[in-house]
């Protein structure tokens, strides 16, 4: 390439370049789809005062669980559980994050993901009465009642007071004798 077409072809470049430009009263955040007031999201969650992921900055993964946790208690397992979900990236070796990341999987009937995240919490907090607590509620909604009767005792062996696995318990006696066809 000679210097003068070499000097024409590096202009063009910097023209296109220089036609780019940002806006900047945007705050970085690619919004698209933004929901109106009263939709709902898939789960059936209201949209009204709840988070969206994109609204979410990023920051430290106790304040992701602490506000998945929320998220839960308020029955919005769709955001709660991509705010755990977010935690797992934030911090991978966080057990409690993928317990609820788990948690959250089977509320919404993805078993799949819940198998993942139920093996990765077993690799970082091991054995504890939540951990076969939680993975025997899993087995229960999945109607696989043989499974979830052998974790909620292993949950009970660990944590014989333990008030949620004692109504686990009796949970799962009332499922056996209520079944429905």
């Amino acid at each position: 390439m000679t210097g003068p077409m070499r000097l024409a072809v590096v202009a063009s470049l910097l023209m296109v370049l220089a036609g780019c430009q940002t806006n900047d009263t945007l705050d970085g955040v690619v919004r698209t789809n933004e929901p109106s007031k009263g939709d709902v999201t898939s789960f059936g969650d209201a949209f009204d005062g709840l988070k969206t992921v994109s609204d979410v900055e990023y920051h430290a993964s106790d304040q992701a669980v602490a506000e998945a946790k929320n998220q839960f208690r308020a029955e919005n397992y769709g955001n709660a559980g991509a705010l755990f979900f977010k935690a797992t990236q934030l911090s991978p070796n966080d057990g409690n994050a993928w317990m609820g990341l788990a948690a959250c999987s089977d509320r919404i009937h993805r078993f799949d993901l819940a198998d993942r995240a139920y093996a990765r919490a077993f690799k970082l907090l091991g054995a504890t009465p939540e951990y076969y607590n939680n993975i025997g509620y899993s087995y229960l909604l999945r109607g696989k009642l043989q499974n979830a009767r052998a974790n909620f005792l292993k949950a009970y062996e660990l944590a014989p007071n333990d008030p949620t696995v004692t109504n686990n318990l009796k949970l799962l006696s009332s499922s056996v004798q209520n079944i429905e066809r």
